[in-house]
């Protein structure tokens, strides 16, 4: 018979404390991270978007809701927000299209299925300097390879990182060709588990190719859709790392995002207070605009 396998002698009183408790014992390390890492850093934060605060003098003065009054009449917060947003209108359906289409490449049996899947995985885990540092050779004016093609065709160079009507859409390709595959890996993962029994059958009854990929496998591919778009929306409204590698908020404003303008306003301008305002300000819509996706796309979503 095998041994009975007994508790660590530093645990066995868990074992001995009332059924009500224990459970909360257990989760205790996890949930005392928790709280020590995200719930006591948003309680302080929102104190401090309460207070001016120039960051160096320990005296935080007390000024209510000054801080988000302020921002009601920003106009660099709104250039800012107006930015984020173009930003994620392009970047977003943008990702989700190309990493389904590459899903779906991938999915089938072709020759050398395993390298293209590496390839493009490839550029997420190549640090964002080399990507930033690469794709400022490809948007140089003068000997830049994008505007060598256009050349090719007729077309005058462009200014992609100069100009402010291509700095931001120069951006978003940058931004699209370095996170789409890893988007492309959750579409692959959410497509090797739908039945191949499902399109067989539709296929015996009639159904073409596109029928049964909008008839089974986009429906059944909704989860991992919905999460690929909530990630994707999330993730643009963070961009900073981009910004400041390449165009460090211009020209004119033009790249500056907010989480850029946050930055600025903290450790540039020294208002930690207005800075912390603006971080409640962008977590309140992030909550609120996840919030209306579960409840209008959510909703309509079958989990199998």
């Amino acid at each position: 018979m095998a041994a009975r396998l007994e508790p660590a002698k530093h645990f066995r009183w868990l074992t001995k404390t009332p059924g009500a408790i224990a459970p909360y014992l257990y989760v205790l390390p996890a949930l005392s991270v928790l709280v020590l890492f995200t719930l006591v850093p948003l309680a302080y934060t929102f104190y401090l978007s309460t207070t001016s605060w120039d960051l160096i003098s320990p005296a935080k003065h007390f000024v209510g809701a000054a801080n988000y009054q302020r921002l009601l009449q920003d106009q660099r917060f709104g250039q800012a927000f107006w930015n984020t947003s173009c930003f994620a209108a392009g970047t977003v359906p943008t990702q989700i299209a190309l990493a389904l289409g590459a899903a779906l490449l991938l999915n089938t049996q072709i020759r050398l299925r395993g390298l293209f899947r590496a390839a493009f995985f490839l550029p997420v885990i190549i640090p964002i300097m080399v990507v930033t540092t690469v794709w400022l050779f490809i948007f140089s004016p003068s000997f830049g390879i994008l505007n060598y093609l256009l050349g090719l065709v007729g077309l005058p160079p462009l200014g992609w990182l100069s100009d402010p009507h291509w700095a931001l859409p120069a951006l978003m390709i940058m931004t699209i060709w370095k996170n789409f595959g890893y988007h492309t890996v959750i579409f692959l993962a959410g497509l090797q588990g739908i039945p191949l029994e499902l399109l067989e059958a539709a296929y015996i009854d009639g159904a073409n190719r596109w029928q049964g990929f909008w008839k089974i496998t986009f429906p059944l591919l909704g989860p991992t859709t919905f999460l690929v778009l909530i990630m994707s929306l999330i993730g643009s409204f963070q961009v900073y790392e981009t910004v400041v590698l390449t165009t460090n908020g211009g020209p004119a404003g033009a790249t500056t995002v907010i989480v850029f303008e946050l930055y600025q306003n903290a450790f540039v301008f020294f208002n930690m207070g207005y800075a912390a305002a603006m971080t409640y300000v962008l977590l309140a819509f992030l909550f609120v605009l996840t919030l209306l996706q579960f409840r209008t796309i959510g909703t309509r979503i079958y989990y199998s």
